[in-house]
């Protein structure tokens, strides 16, 4: 199948495809980074998403990482595709406005503490008194309950308190932490994931629900079976670097030209083909060879012999030769050779978009390719409270309602 060209992006002026969440209504309360990620993907593929950010306490992940100009970058992805209203939920004028747009809205996501909506008089008896079938995603560190419920969360505790950085690192070096927001993004898509989920049993049910989302679960769900294997054999996963123990050889390698390929052989018949790319096909014939656990027991020779033979040709000589083997190889990009990959470039993968500060902008485009109904990045991050008035009188607020909104700080 030939993959749809309009996957692709459109400023807010040009029409967009529309997307299949077209007519979802979600209302983004979160910040810092996975309820604000999961919100992006949703808008991304059609929802009409709005952040709703504090009238003087911004979301700060407009001033997170590297800026142009004072224009924080990382806000021109994360904010994509989402309205941006200004509302102080603590307030009485916040909390009457936001219970108008719960009930014209679909999704409600956020991460605060677990009572803190509560506090407001915002919890789930009143939201779901407001709109019966709102679905509301909150995201937490450690979930609504339990004894860490209240403790703040991040998604760096979850990489560490899911064992991750346990299994992360060499040997002989410290646990690893990733150094992006690995946890968040998995968090944002199982909350994507629950979302649609609960979104389909509202078909049935006719009936919103609460997704209860803690950030350590997800980052747990995707390590493997490591609770099976201890309950069963009292195994716990070591570090062991780059290599596996299920296979061998499985590594990072040095080329002559001081760049890395990383090579694996998870399947016997492309373990078999690098030997015989390297010219080691004897180890074919050893026993233990047979085996994915037997090699990686015998990975200091299966390296050796691997990174020799790269060690004297250059990346892309490597690449070549593995690819007419029919061998599993990937160079080592770092975010230069991302842009400049042919196969990045045939999916569309990095896009380039129009942005009134920037002038242009690139970034990630959006998740996946549908044939019938693609996703779209219709705009770039815009400015804190930028569509406030266009919202509140969307609800039908008087021009003075608003200005008496505004005066109070509510808005």
């Amino acid at each position: 199948m030939t993959p749809p060209t309009d996957n692709d992006t459109t400023d807010a002026t040009t029409e967009a495809p529309r997307g299949p969440l077209t007519g979802l209504r979600v209302l983004d309360l979160a910040t810092l980074f996975a309820g604000p990620i999961c919100a992006t993907m949703l808008g991304d593929f059609g929802a009409e998403v709005i952040k709703v950010e504090h009238p003087r306490r911004p979301d700060p992940s407009r001033g997170h990482g590297p800026s142009k100009d004072g224009v924080g970058l990382w806000w021109k992805t994360l904010g994509r595709n989402k309205k941006n209203l200004t509302l102080d939920l603590s307030s009485p004028g916040g909390r009457e406005v936001l219970l108008k747009l719960v009930a014209e809205s679909d999704v409600v996501i956020e991460n605060f503490r677990p009572g803190t909506l509560e506090k407001w008089h915002l919890g789930w008896d009143e939201l779901s008194a407001a709109n019966p079938r709102l679905v509301l995603a909150r995201v937490t560190g450690f979930g609504q309950f339990g004894p860490y419920a209240r403790r703040p969360g991040f998604g760096t505790l979850a990489e560490a308190m899911s064992g991750f950085a346990a299994i992360t690192g060499q040997p002989d070096g410290p646990p690893t932490l990733p150094p992006f927001g690995l946890a968040d993004s998995i968090a944002a898509l199982a909350t994507s994931y629950a979302i649609m989920t609960a979104l389909h049993a509202r078909d049935a049910t006719d009936r919103g629900q609460v997704v209860d989302m803690a950030i350590i679960e997800p980052m747990l769900s995707i390590l493997g079976p490591q609770a099976t294997w201890y309950d069963q054999l009292g195994y716990v996963q070591p570090r062991t670097g780059n290599r596996s123990t299920n296979n061998a050889p499985r590594n990072t390698y040095r080329t002559t030209d001081d760049k890395w390929v990383a090579v694996s052989t998870s399947a016997q018949s492309i373990a078999e083909r690098v030997m015989h790319l390297v010219g080691r096909p004897e180890f074919i014939d050893e026993e233990w060879f047979a085996t994915g656990a037997g090699r990686a027991l015998h990975a200091d020779e299966l390296d050796a012999a691997v990174g020799g033979w790269i060690a004297q040709h250059t990346r892309d000589e490597v690449v070549a030769a593995f690819e007419k083997a029919e061998a599993a190889i990937a160079p080592i990009y770092d975010v230069r050779d991302v842009l400049a990959d042919e196969q990045y470039q045939a999916l569309n993968s990095i896009t380039e978009l129009p942005d009134p500060d920037l002038g242009t902008v690139k970034m990630q485009n959006v998740l996946f390719r549908l044939s019938e109904t693609p996703g779209s990045i219709r705009w770039t991050g815009r400015p804190h409270g930028s569509d406030t008035d266009e919202i509140l009188g969307g609800l039908g607020l008087s021009e003075a309602a608003v200005v008496s909104l505004r005066e109070a700080g509510a808005v």
